[in-house]
């Protein structure tokens, strides 16, 4: 559901209309003001978004969840794409492990196995086709750029170290900085103060999962962008409120310089 900023500057006034409230024309002017502040951050989700995916995550949990004796379906895995990966783990084992089990210990042994696989799995990692030129494009206009992930720390030092691109971005956030990740909105918002941009009028988010959308959503940034170059189909992320759906990264430069 794309919901354009004079449909949702419509809503307001409907709702305020039905509320009896009454909206100072200074304020008016303030919320109008802050609506149309150019877009300074641009954060990135980076499995499926920046980076290719062919299903490296799924078959590693699962092939972890297996060796400790956990029958976790890829269509439970799949529901949790754009999650915190240890998170995830974490979620299955309280729902899984038989009575008794250290359910701290499985969780860490489990998790192990997982990025010790996506280690592997990502040696030769590549980009999304054109991620790079978008990238390039996107600092060259100006805008600051950041990053969001399940992945923890490690792994994302581990896939930009192996690309080279940690210039491109003023602050990778990942699952070990915040308490709750997706849907949760707290990665994007830690990403803003890291960038010292204050208002979510100044921010666009991109992912390739619902989960993306619905924390860009949660955290009322300007743009929710979906891309289905990874995880989700297109009808799939279009079934979730957003701004935009995107093909790939590769067309983001453009829609930046044409809608914000």
């Amino acid at each position: 559901m794309k919901l354009s900023r004079r449909q949702s500057l419509k809503t307001m006034a409907a709702a305020s209309a039905v509320s009896g409230a009454y909206i100072p024309a200074a304020a008016r002017a303030a919320a109008t003001a802050r609506a149309s502040r150019p877009i300074r951050l641009v954060v990135l989700d980076i499995g499926g978004t920046i980076i290719q995916d062919h299903g490296e995550v799924p078959n590693a949990m699962h092939g972890a969840f297996a060796k400790h004796g956990l029958d976790i379906s890829f269509a439970e895995i799949g529901s949790w794409r754009g999650a915190s990966k240890r998170g995830m783990v974490k979620h299955f084992v309280a729902l899984r492990a038989k009575p008794g089990a250290d359910a701290d210990a499985l969780t860490e042994a489990i998790y192990r196995d997982f990025s010790d696989a996506v280690n592997i799995a990502y040696a030769h990692v590549q980009p999304i086709a054109g991620a790079q030129e978008a990238i390039e494009s996107m600092r060259k206009s100006g805008f600051l750029l950041a990053t969001t992930t399940g992945f923890d720390r490690q792994q994302t030092n581990m896939i930009f170290g192996r690309l080279g691109w940690p210039k491109y971005f003023v602050t990778s956030i990942t699952s070990d900085d915040v308490v709750d990740g997706r849907p949760s909105p707290f990665m994007l918002f830690h990403a803003m103060e890291a960038a010292h941009v204050d208002g979510v009028a100044e921010t666009v988010a991109v992912g390739d999962t619902p989960l993306d959308l619905q924390a860009a959503m949660n955290a009322g940034l300007k743009g929710a962008i979906g891309v289905y170059s990874g995880a989700a189909t297109e009808d799939k992320l279009r079934a979730e409120v957003h701004t935009h759906i995107l093909p790939s990264i590769a067309s983001l430069p453009q829609l930046l310089a044409a809608e914000f």
